[in-house]
């Protein structure tokens, strides 16, 4: 039986490569369950992300991340000439993301592709999100993106929070105002 070993990270952390789907050997199925687990639970950090801005809702927006999280959307926001600053702790996250879209602007996140590598308390999470923005009061007005997130997770207890996360676009179409506005 072949032996089930993690690849070795870049120092970015930026991608979650490995050979196997899980860690755990077969067989030892105390450990496959809780990988499961751990695994379940770390992508549903990312949907909480998703979903709480698609519904505008901030505990669940919050309950994605650590209360020193950081969110770098500069790589996306780059491909058209954006500009934002890297979003630093929980409060700054939420009150950001939901202060420039709420009343605005509705969003609607898939997510896709999820790659996980779990190091003890630590993780990395890969995904392709698909983001799509149209504003509210001009619906011929919208942005949709496809964009691959990096995510750096921390173990709370039975569940896993977002301590880092950095998007990149590999493409677009619509208007970019629908994201940030004028």
């Amino acid at each position: 039986m072949e032996k089930h070993e993690v690849t070795q990270q870049p120092e970015d952390g930026m991608h979650a490569e490995t050979p196997f789907a899980l860690s755990a050997q077969p067989g030892d199925t105390a450990a496959v369950v809780a990988e499961l687990r751990d695994r379940a639970e770390i992508t549903d950090a990312l949907y909480r992300f998703a979903l709480g801005q698609d519904l505008k809702d901030e505990d669940l927006l919050a309950s994605a991340f650590t209360t020193d999280a950081e969110l770098d959307f500069r790589p996306a926001a780059a491909r058209w000439g954006g500009k934002p600053p890297v979003m630093s702790g929980r409060h700054v996250i939420v009150s950001t993301i939901l202060t420039m879209f709420t009343g605005r602007v509705n969003t609607t996140h898939q997510i896709t592709n999820p790659r996980i590598n779990i190091n003890g308390d630590t993780a990395r999470l890969t995904a392709l999100v698909e983001a799509q923005h149209l504003l509210i009061d001009d619906p011929d007005t919208h942005a949709l993106l496809k964009n691959p997130y990096a995510v750096g997770l921390v173990r709370d207890g039975s569940r896993w929070l977002i301590h880092r996360m950095r998007i990149e676009n590999t493409w677009l179409t619509g208007d970019p105002r629908a994201i940030f506005g004028a």
